[in-house]
This record gives structure tokens, C-alpha cells and sequence, in this order.
């Protein structure tokens, strides 16, 4: 047992190592696409821990509340990677370019 959770937390510290490592390298230009599929994987992580809350015969009350506010987390986690990305996505976008007076008055009478 003690053997298992000291290996996993070997590469829980390893994969986070990595992961800085190969998002510090991503150009700026691509991190809008970065977050989008990074929103998507995270997505189906969260389906995944709803599958196993779902088959997990007489879990303890402990585990209940892991499994909860595992989901909601990943949950919020998700949902803030969207708005992030949504706000990235409109800084490409044009600025509106302001009407002239008299096309705004025509409008205006219509």
C-alpha cells in the first residue's frame, strides 16, 4: 500500500515537472488552442469521475465528499477554462469601426 501511494505521488510530482516544462516552450499565439483541448480533456476527466461515483458499491461517507468536490472542481475547472478561452478568442476579433454622423441619424429616423 505504502509502496503504491509513494509511486503515484512519484508521478503526480513528475508529470507536473513536465507539464510546466512543455507549456513554458508553447508560443503565445497557440495557447488559445492549447486551453480549448486542454477544456475538452478535462471534460471527459470529469465524466470519468462521474462514472466512478456512479459504480462504487457503498462508499463511505469520506469518499462521497471526495468524489463530490473532485467533480464540482473539475467542474468549475472546466467552465473557467471556457470563459478564459471565449476572452482570448475575442481579443482576435476586430474592433466595430464607428458609423459616420449622418449614417447614424439615418438609422436613427428608420
Amino acid at each position: 500500500m505504502y509502496d503504491e501511494l509513494l509511486a503515484n505521488l512519484a508521478i503526480l510530482v513528475l508529470s507536473g515537472f513536465v507539464g510546466f516544462a512543455v507549456i513554458s516552450k508553447v508560443p503565445n499565439t497557440l495557447h488559445t488552442p492549447l486551453m480549448s483541448g486542454t477544456n475538452a480533456i478535462h471534460g471527459i476527466v470529469v465524466l470519468g469521475a462521474l462514472v466512478v461515483f456512479g459504480t462504487v458499491e457503498h462508499p463511505s461517507l469520506a469518499v462521497q465528499i471526495i468524489l463530490f468536490v473532485a467533480t464540482v472542481f473539475g467542474t468549475l475547472n472546466v467552465i473557467g477554462g471556457f470563459i478564459v478561452t471565449d476572452r482570448m478568442l475575442g481579443m482576435f476579433k476586430g474592433k466595430k469601426k464607428a458609423l459616420p454622423a449622418a449614417a447614424k441619424s439615418e438609422e436613427a429616423a428608420k
